[in-house]
């Protein structure tokens, strides 16, 4: 393993890692803060008992997210040295911001879990949503750090070395907002679905009510996000469309320039005969989703260099599994939204449950394949259009070693997640009154 490979190898385990705890930094407070209002409109004790499972819950995700993203920030000047000189003047604003939002999440975390009983109740209950909102912001301002690597703005290149240097419109560049819409969306598209299915599980197997009202509450905003997020993509889309061509080439398996060009569903890009295989066309349909209109030109990877292509491969897989489970998800969503309104007896078929059980993991699966995109398709550059990944790479030997180490690390902090979240969940059932047999125990 060369060097390149082992550091991008490092920084992709540890951004794949941190970023599921992201996405319940931003989302789970919000469905915590939900059962909490619940709570105080109805007075039943089953939605007391829900709001402190899962503010605990928020807790673990918050104190591991808080490692790992520290574990990146290191990451970043020891592995890229290269690209901290050049961007880190330029996008210092968002990062810093990021660490003003990260610490205000840490404060009203603290408030919320403390303050029962020691607040007033519409205090305590805006302190949980404060931490919706400071999560919110932390997603937002980091995201506009990587919008800027997509999309470089608010400086000069002189000679190799930025003048000029606006922090401002660096860190509002044209990709940030779009991203940073799309990523919050998706966070708690996959957090509501995710916790829908754990929920639907243990009503599977104890029948409490506070399940059925935990998976409506979970599933509804996953569900809202998930028939919302196709907007989003599009108009994501459509930007890298006009920002990133060679990247919405890869990302379609698009090989030969062309006007009306078709979407392909699936398929797997051959880059030796320079054609996707096994996909099938919808005609003029990429044309019309990336410019809004079914004859304009859409460029392939045979207008670009060689070396510029990122890989192939690997960004249209991910790219392919990102919208297949985005459409299922969004169908599932109109379904399960119309049984809620209409038929919510449905809801508890045991077939449903099965369902949302097996959807849980879907939307997080998603969220990783959409990273992959995002940061595999941008390659070989880090600061697209100005700096390569090679070059920023840290002169630094052997670390493949630190690779090893940060695997090894990353492992041990999954096992001790899983491990807290069903001591959570065990500790949720003996509050419900449920009996704890070891044996059906998720």
């Amino acid at each position: 393993m060369t060097d390149l490979l082992a550091a991008r190898s490092q920084m992709a385990l540890s951004l794949g890692f941190h970023i599921i705890f992201a996405a319940v930094g931003i989302a789970m407070p919000f469905l915590m803060s939900i059962a909490h209002y619940r709570y105080l409109k109805t007075r039943r004790p089953e939605y007391r008992v829900l709001t402190k499972a899962w503010s605990k819950t928020v807790a673990i995700f918050f104190a591991v997210g808080a490692v790992s993203g520290t574990a990146l920030s290191f990451e970043l000047g020891l592995l890229w040295p290269g690209f901290m000189i050049h961007a880190g003047p330029i996008i210092g604003m968002p990062f810093s911001w990021e660490g003003a939002a990260f610490f205000l999440e840490a404060i009203f975390i603290g408030i919320f879990l403390y303050g029962w009983k020691r607040l007033p109740e519409r205090s305590h209950w805006l302190s949980g949503v404060m931490v919706g909102i400071s999560g919110v912001a932390s997603g937002f301002f980091v995201i506009c750090a990587n919008g800027w690597m997509n999309s470089p703005a608010g400086f000069d290149w002189n000679g190799g070395e930025p003048i000029n240097i606006d922090p401002w419109a660096a860190m509002f560049n044209d990709a940030a907002l779009g991203q940073g819409v799309h990523m919050i969306i998706a966070s708690f598209q996959a957090v509501g679905f995710a916790f829908a299915g754990v929920h639907a599980l243990l009503y599977l197997r104890w029948k409490h009510p506070v399940h059925h009202e935990a998976m409506k509450i979970a599933f509804f905003v996953g569900a809202i996000a998930a028939i919302i997020q196709p907007i989003s993509g599009d108009l994501l889309a459509k930007g890298v469309a006009q920002r990133q061509p060679i990247k919405l080439a890869a990302m379609e398996g698009h090989f030969e320039t062309e006007k009306g060009a078709p979407l392909l569903l699936g398929g797997l890009p051959n880059v030796e005969t320079r054609r996707t295989d096994y996909a099938l066309p919808i005609p003029k349909a990429l044309s019309f989703l990336a410019f809004g209109d079914f004859n304009a030109e859409v460029k392939g990877l045979n207008d670009f260099p060689r070396d510029l292509w990122p890989p192939v491969v690997i960004t249209h897989i991910a790219f392919q599994i990102m919208i297949g489970i985005g459409t299922l998800m969004a169908l599932v969503s109109v379904l399960g939204l119309f049984w809620l309104w209409k038929k919510p007896q449905n809801f508890l078929r045991p077939l449903w449950l099965k369902l949302l059980v097996l959807m849980s993991p879907l939307g997080l699966i998603a969220i990783e394949a959409g990273w992959v995109v995002t940061e595999v398709g941008r390659q070989p550059w880090v600061i697209y259009g100005y700096l390569k990944t090679a070059d920023a790479l840290t002169p630094r030997p052997g670390i493949v070693y630190t690779f090893i180490l940060y695997t090894a690390i990353y492992i041990a902090l999954t096992l001790v997640v899983y491990q807290l979240v069903r001591r959570q969940i065990s500790t949720l059932q003996q509050d419900l009154g449920q009996p704890q047999d070891k044996e059906t125990q998720p």
